[in-house]
């Protein structure tokens, strides 16, 4: 929100896969696109709906793309699930939560971080967890949806990280957390309620991170463009990632009316925010 106070700051929400990379491959451009808008005062959250790494493995990574981060500058579903789960808890007098976990280190590391007890499918036993919680898992399989659709049959609530159908990879796309989640909800009969990108805790947790003027930056519209809009700010598309010109399969079109910018990449959307950047002071 702008203030009188924070009137002349900047924060850019910016997406990760797809924007900055994909896969393992970075995105030409981006790590420059970066520096120029940390230079020109913006303050950089990066933000993402994949789970499955920790905080230290995507800094890491930034680091060894030449963008510099720390675990403060991110933002991901899995820290949004586990404040969901630590919501429950204070709803139950902080009693501690039991949550099946299907997904990556990330997602446990956030989960235990939040004082959650966790354990994966195979170790469920005769125990009907307080929380199934679903996101990115390669190693995803039968008998995981089966134990995971059993428990919430039973009673156990259903968080996903995200529900995006596809992953931008080098060449093409992969299953994404939703290809995975909608599996266990047709197993389960039930819907889940959803932590990332564009749904409210990631919202909240996003707007308490905002200073001044702020900008999403993402390459799918049906999340980073809907987070934009719930935060009532601007959004900007790049067609690094799932989104292009003439769609395809697994991806998504520009929407009509297209937002405020639709750019090829960040690089080429970088004159423009700091044409924004200079008109603010």
């Amino acid at each position: 929100m702008v203030t009188e106070s924070n009137i002349s700051k900047r924060t850019l929400i910016c997406d990760l896969d797809g924007v900055l990379w994909r896969g393992d491959e970075a995105i030409s451009g981006s790590a420059a696109a970066i520096a120029k808008l940390r230079a020109a005062e913006f303050k950089v959250i990066f933000i993402s709906n994949n789970s499955y790494s920790t905080p230290e493995t995507i800094c890491a990574k930034l680091t060894d793309f030449g963008v510099p981060a720390q675990s403060s500058d991110l933002l991901t579903s899995a820290s949004a699930a586990a404040a969901m789960m630590q919501g429950q808890s204070s709803a139950q007098g902080h009693k501690k939560c039991r949550a099946m976990v299907l997904g990556g280190p990330g997602l446990r590391q956030a989960l235990v971080d939040a004082g959650v007890d966790v354990f994966e499918p195979k170790k469920a036993g005769a125990v009907v967890p307080d929380a199934v919680v679903a996101g990115f898992d390669p190693e995803f399989d039968f008998a995981a949806v089966d134990e995971a659709a059993r428990a919430i049959r039973s009673g156990a609530r259903f968080i996903a990280t995200n529900r995006d159908p596809t992953y931008p990879v080098p060449g093409g796309v992969v299953p994404g957390a939703g290809a995975l989640v909608a599996a266990i909800a047709v197993a389960s009969g039930c819907e889940p309620e959803v932590a990332g990108k564009p749904e409210a805790p990631t919202v909240e947790l996003t707007r308490q991170r905002i200073e001044g003027y702020a900008v999403v930056v993402g390459d799918r519209p049906s999340t980073d463009g809907a987070l934009a809009e719930s935060l009532g700010i601007d959004f900007a598309l790049v067609l690094s990632g799932v989104t292009s010109a003439i769609p395809v399969l697994g991806g998504e079109s520009i929407p009509d009316p297209a937002p405020r910018w639709v750019s090829e990449d960040l690089a080429a959307l970088v004159p423009h925010l700091l044409e924004i950047s200079d008109s603010i002071g």
